[in-house]
């Protein structure tokens, strides 16, 4: 069998890309041969294939595959929505809806439009409804520290459920002129921030999330000449409300996927899961409804064995794949390779854990096209990655 795929191999190849391909392979096994590598070119010929087979945790190389699922069950031109209700008492209710993408430059823009829309007179209170999803959820590998991503994921949440500021003494500013400070933000960053500038996630209690979410849109209401009287507070929209207003997100999203792959938001990428699941099967969104929905694409495309997924961003160190598993997703999300934007410009995503170090993605070759490339590496060198790449770059 061996001398049939080299013989095969031959007949494809001419004889200088073979050697290219061969003295890689050979680069490759002496920069690091204990390393998955597999690179295939668009005919799906394996061009460097070393540890192939060996299962290896992902980490933010998982986003790719949250990114193709999302493609595919979304569109690029899917907008997230939030929903805003007035009852007759000026009582504002807001119902969200998973928008991962609530900052402060779109809470401005729903600001003024929603002041347009129900005047200036003051509002007697906020009520939040983030029941579309479930209150007890959490996801695999989050845990509870102030680290950015490690963020909560909620329907109703602002600025990536982050607060991002200046300490100086017990004194708290915003770090972003387009971000005024609230009461939670800095009661949160002088328990948990640290000493100058920084950015948190806020805890995983969902209702100092909401009351975050709640004091930050009543400041942009406030800017927009708006004016709020009373408290925040949580429950359900009233059946009988009928919305003033629908905000549609800003970014299709396809933008959306391109900041997620780019700065590997773990909380952005979740938001997109969830509502893979929610889209398919209904709300509310939950972990199970996307998994499902995930687990019947990867088993339509042979592959149950080789991606197996915990979550959508990758900081869970339960999710397991196969390099063979990851090119394939990377043959069937090439028509949007275009939403891959490297550190190092190229069309790949870095992921990175204690212990782990992987690439994945897309690279053009002088002999072999653009070719499908997959590196894991059981180590901190993040460095290494790279050097596998360029040789793999300057060899094919």
């Amino acid at each position: 069998m061996k001398f049939a795929l080299l013989a095969l191999a031959l007949l494809l190849f001419p004889a200088t890309a073979f050697a290219g391909v061969k003295e890689v392979s050979e680069k490759v096994a002496s920069l690091a041969p204990q390393a998955v590598v597999l690179v295939m070119d668009a005919r799906n010929n394996e061009l460097v294939a070393q540890n192939a087979d060996e299962p290896f945790i992902p980490a933010s190389v998982t986003k790719i595959v949250t990114a193709w699922l999302a493609m595919e069950v979304l569109g690029g031109d899917y907008r997230f929505e939030t929903r805003f209700y007035l009852d007759d008492k000026r009582m504002l209710y807001i119902r969200g809806g998973g928008d991962p993408f609530l900052i402060s430059e779109e809470l401005a823009q729903i600001a003024k439009k929603l002041v347009a829309v129900i005047g200036k007179k003051p509002i007697t209170g906020i009520v939040l409804d983030a029941s579309y999803y479930p209150s007890d959820l959490r996801i695999p590998g989050i845990e509870e520290t102030g680290e950015a991503y490690n963020a909560l994921n909620s329907a109703l949440a602002v600025n990536f459920n982050t607060v991002n500021a200046v300490r100086k003494g017990d004194t708290v500013r915003s770090a972003e002129k387009q971000t005024p400070i609230t009461p939670l933000a800095i009661k949160e960053f002088l328990q948990r921030g640290p000493k100058g500038k920084g950015r948190i996630s806020l805890t995983q209690d969902p209702a100092v999330s909401l009351q975050y979410a709640g004091e930050l849109i009543a400041a942009f209401i406030e800017r927009a000449g708006g004016s709020v009287k009373g408290g925040i507070s949580t429950d359900a929209v009233p059946e009988d409300l009928k919305p003033v207003y629908i905000h549609r997100q800003s970014r299709p999203l396809s933008k959306i996927l391109v900041e997620l792959l780019k700065v590997s938001n773990n909380y952005i990428s979740n938001q997109v899961f969830l509502e893979i699941g929610a889209h398919r099967f209904g709300g509310p969104a939950s972990l199970e409804k996307s998994l499902k929905v995930a687990n019947e694409m990867l088993a339509a495309h042979g592959l149950s064995a080789d991606i197996h997924l915990e979550e959508g961003s990758g900081i869970s160190r339960n999710n397991r794949f196969t390099a063979r598993g990851l090119a394939k997703v990377l043959a069937l999300f090439a028509p949007h390779a275009n939403l891959l934007r490297g550190h190092d410009g190229g069309m790949n995503k870095t992921g990175t854990m204690d212990g782990v170090s992987t690439l994945a993605g897309y690279a053009d070759t002088k002999s072999h096209g653009r070719v499908r490339f997959v590196i894991s590496l059981k180590s901190n060198d993040g460095s290494m990655r790279f050097k596998l790449l360029r040789a793999i770059e300057a060899g094919l």
